[in-house]
């Protein structure tokens, strides 16, 4: 039980991927960063891919020299179109935790496994995918309660697993803006 919490144990917890500080990451010596779509950049199933704020953050991380990768287990033309509006590569029908979708990120960005940061909305794809290579993982608050009914179900496992973490002291308040 313990191995798998420290697999499910995010290194970061932020309320927003706008909270994450490029600078903060370079410092650590993280040149590329491996992002989820749905529920951390863009509301899942809808945003706008072209949004000013989410451009100007992905710009930031690019002028500080870190690389972005969207991954995402959704897939089709809306994927595509917010990689091609952030000018980033995509990853698709991901299957995430599984670890080739990650490496296939990391090979694009050219990047090793020190070199690079996760963050995703779901502990139970992102952050576990991410651990069980042993990247550095931030965990971040869902945009949106409008999910995929999967997911829906996943969060309430998901919530026990968050309480768990807080109790035995393995995971901090949510940081952010």
């Amino acid at each position: 039980m313990k191995s798998l919490l420290r697999l499910l144990t995010p290194n970061r917890y932020l309320t927003s991927i706008h909270a994450l500080r490029p600078a903060e990451l370079a410092a650590q010596g993280i040149t590329g960063l491996i992002v989820d779509l749905d529920n951390t950049l863009i509301p899942w199933n809808g945003g706008n891919p072209a949004d000013r704020r989410l451009a100007d953050l992905v710009s930031s991380f690019t002028d500080a020299g870190i690389k972005v990768c969207i991954v995402s287990n959704n897939w089709g033309p809306r994927v595509d179109a917010v990689g091609e509006a952030l000018h980033v590569p995509v990853v698709g029908r991901a299957m995430k935790p599984r670890r080739g979708p990650f490496r296939r990120a990391m090979e694009l960005l050219g990047t090793k496994t020190r070199e690079t940061a996760v963050v995703g909305d779901q502990l139970f794809t992102d952050i576990l995918g991410g651990n069980r290579l042993g990247l550095y993982t931030i965990l971040v608050r869902p945009i949106s309660q409008r999910e995929f009914i999967g997911t829906k179900i996943v969060r309430r496992l998901e919530r026990l697993v968050l309480s768990a973490l807080s109790r035995r002291g393995l995971l901090n308040s949510f940081e952010g803006e």
